[in-house]
């Protein structure tokens, strides 16, 4: 197997969403190494529609107090949520969360336990930083292509400096008051978040894996 396939098979196995953080932050070259490694994806006509709002160990915090604050209230999509999952995204959804759940402690029928984990997603997990990801609304579906391929590279590439990372599509429910707190225009659509810093180990909620459907089950042959 050629070595370099073996660096990215490594960086894809050992990557995970990360969702208990140490209070340690990220240094800002670090950071800068990350985005620059991950600008190398490829987008349509090399547009690289991305645009990120990466906050300080202080405006995290502030914006997760104030997302807390709305959550359970505000509903303000830029782009739609799926509207189901059905079949095998079903189960595959299904079997995620159970696994968080199972690890956490949190029990079937336990509303206020499941409802307290949901509400860690606006709290970035505890994250020191959070990069928010936006792109131009006149390039639609294909502009948020084009911004996961580099939401993946972005965890890949922290994933080799030793940064720990969770891609949030929370925070996009709540685009009003991501869009105030951090000054983002309105012609660009708020896509999701990257919370990251360097994983807590010991955390319970980082504790599990989730597994991979094999190339057979995704590949029709033609």
């Amino acid at each position: 197997m050629n070595n370099d396939l073996d660096v990215l098979k490594r960086l894809l196995e050992k990557r995970y969403s990360c969702r208990g953080f140490l209070e340690t932050p990220v240094y800002k070259t670090t950071i800068e190494e990350i985005v620059s490694t991950a600008q190398e994806v490829p987008s349509w006509c090399n547009s690289q529609p991305w645009q990120l709002a990466i906050c300080s160990s202080v405006e995290t915090r502030e914006l997760a107090t104030a997302l807390s604050a709305a959550a359970e209230g505000l509903h303000a999509l830029d782009i739609k949520f799926p509207e189901k999952y059905q079949g095998v995204y079903k189960e595959r959804r299904s079997t995620c969360g159970w696994q968080l759940y199972d690890a956490v402690g949190v029990t079937k029928g336990d509303r206020a336990a499941s409802n307290s984990q949901v509400m860690q997603n606006y709290q970035f997990f505890g994250a020191p930083h959070v990069a928010i990801v936006t792109t131009p609304k006149e390039l639609g579906v294909y502009g948020a292509v084009d911004c996961g391929a580099f939401v993946t590279a972005f965890t890949l590439a922290a994933q080799g400096l030793g940064v720990a990372t969770i891609a949030q599509a929370a925070i996009a429910g709540i685009t009003p008051v991501v869009r105030e707190i951090l000054s983002l225009s309105t012609d660009r659509d708020i896509l999701c978040a990257i919370s990251f810093g360097y994983a807590d180990d010991g955390y319970p909620a980082n504790q599990f894996r989730t597994k991979r459907a094999t190339a057979s089950e995704v590949i029709d042959w033609h």
